[in-house]
């Protein structure tokens, strides 16, 4: 099982960014997490194989994920502050979840 994520980066609030994964294996379905500074691990957005999506409130309507259940991206729009956080390609097999290294996004104000 492999997880290979990029994007990320530095963004001005209102601007976008693009994250991507790729997923090797049978997963059913691929994700991100987050994880700000001193807060606990957010389930931010799915794709599962036959297409349902899942976003955390706090990012419905702004961001979307795509693709397929082994290459997904999650576009990012409207980045505000309260984004900042290292961003975790998440792929699930059954009932376990493997993380793949993450990635930094900071949005300033």
């Amino acid at each position: 099982v492999q997880l290979q994520a990029s994007g990320g980066g530095l963004a001005q609030a209102g601007e976008s960014l693009r994250l991507s994964c790729e997923a090797s294996g049978s997963n059913d379905v691929v994700g991100w997490y987050r994880q700000a500074q001193g807060k606990q691990r957010e389930l931010v957005a799915t794709l599962s194989n036959g297409g349902s999506t899942y976003y955390a409130d706090s990012v419905k309507g702004r961001f979307s994920i795509s693709g397929n259940k082994n290459t997904a991206s999650l576009q990012m729009n409207s980045l505000k502050p309260e984004d900042t956080a290292v961003y975790y390609c998440a792929a699930w097999y059954g009932s376990s979840v493997r993380w793949g290294k993450g990635t930094l996004v900071t949005v300033s104000s």
